[in-house]
């Protein structure tokens, strides 16, 4: 029968090695002991640059989305603007670049409404949601080599029922979406709003 301790033991890296690696994730197998057991194991971890993703929030009220063919799933996703945060760079700078770049809006206010580990079992980055406020559309998108975005913006509220029912599956967008929520009841209680 498994021992009722209160609290896991924690694991002591022994080392690790390179794989692969690529232009944006290096891919580690580390070595861990388990501190009571004795076993030794090897884990894979993804190390990728920490991301953002944008809550852009328009001037008549409504949310900047993007929709772009992913690899990943073979398909196109509706999703809020980001990317990767370059070195040393602060995620709100990086949140107000990343939604210049693809959309060409800008914001009169950035404000950090949280940061997630995106699956902490195998990787080590973070998710950092940026809110924009007062966005507008004022220049020209600037997209990377690969991209080609459609860029559109809804109401908040069938933005939210876009998650609700599984149009939108980007799970960062969805935790975006979820930090954002409170502010929206705030926004809409504003005079003006």
């Amino acid at each position: 029968m498994p021992s009722s301790n209160p609290s896991p033991a924690r694991w002591e890296k022994q080392g690790d090695r390179s794989l692969a690696a690529t232009r944006i994730l290096d891919l580690r197998e580390a070595r861990y002991r388990h501190p009571v057991r004795g076993t030794e194991r090897d884990f894979i971890v993804i190390n990728a640059p920490s991301w953002v993703v944008v809550v852009a929030l328009s001037t008549d009220g409504r949310l900047v989305l993007v929709n772009q063919f992913r690899f990943g799933i073979d398909g196109f996703s509706l999703e809020l603007p980001g990317g990767a945060i370059d070195p040393g760079e602060d995620p709100l700078a990086a949140g107000v670049r990343e939604l210049g770049e693809e959309t060409g809006f800008v914001g009169s206010r950035a404000r950090l409404l949280g940061s997630v580990h995106p699956n902490p079992a195998i990787q080590s980055n973070r998710c950092h949601f940026i809110l924009v406020e007062q966005a507008a559309r004022v220049n020209g998108p600037e997209w990377d080599q690969d991209e080609e975005i459609e860029i559109t913006t809804l109401p908040v509220a069938d933005v939210f029922a876009g998650a609700r029912s599984g149009l939108i599956t980007h799970a960062l967008t969805l935790n975006a979406l979820l930090l954002f929520e409170p502010h929206w009841t705030e926004f809409r209680m504003s005079p003006g709003v």
